[in-house]
């Protein structure tokens, strides 16, 4: 499943277009938002032009200076906040990270968990290793990916899976030859 050039500019799109809304209705001018995400108001204005994708840490920026949280962003409307239909998958990426992702839960009220399904393209380097609060489940469903946990790593295969705490540094990357597929389970936390 090769990601379709489209479906990553459609996403910027509507990330900014979200942002942009919420900017909007708070009032907020875009040298006010971009002061407080520590950002250029040059880059908030391409990134709610959908000419510019930001990374993890500047969307952390931007729902922290508009008072949400990332998944106000990231998340994508239901009719029913318990299902999740496959065919209303909408993938998303960050700047910093060549991964696309859909999120298979609904984040609301006080839910524990979240599900993301993630697609790990060939020749990405290994993500950064991180440790927060939490725990995280890790189930390959094709290809073949290096999970690293505290300087060890174990290679999983299609239908492997992996727990752990999150408290423990840990870091994955695709490790086949091919585009990998795999449904992450954790505890939410901000980016």
């Amino acid at each position: 499943m090769v990601p379709q050039p489209d479906e990553k500019a459609t996403a910027t799109l509507v990330l900014g277009g979200k942002i942009r809304a919420l900017r909007k209705r708070l009032q907020r001018t875009l040298d006010e938002a971009a002061t407080a995400a520590g950002i250029s108001k040059p880059f908030l204005s391409q990134v709610e032009r959908g000419l510019a994708t930001p990374s993890i840490t500047s969307l952390a920026g931007i729902a922290r200076a508009l008072g949400v949280t990332v998944q106000y962003f990231v998340d994508t409307p239901t009719e029913a906040k318990s299902v999740c239909r496959g065919d209303e998958l909408k993938f998303f990426g960050f700047a910093d990270s060549a991964n696309l992702f859909a999120r298979l839960t609904n984040l609301s009220g006080d839910r524990q968990l979240e599900a993301i399904l993630v697609r790990m393209p060939v020749g990405q380097p290994p993500s950064e290793m991180t440790t927060h609060a939490g725990e995280e489940f890790l189930y390959v469903l094709r290809g073949k990916v290096s999970l690293t946990l505290e300087g060890t790593s174990f290679v999983l295969h299609a239908g492997d899976s992996a727990h752990y705490e999150s408290t423990v540094p840990h870091g994955w990357v695709n490790a086949a030859n091919e585009e990998s597929l795999v449904v992450w389970v954790g505890t939410p936390r901000l980016f």
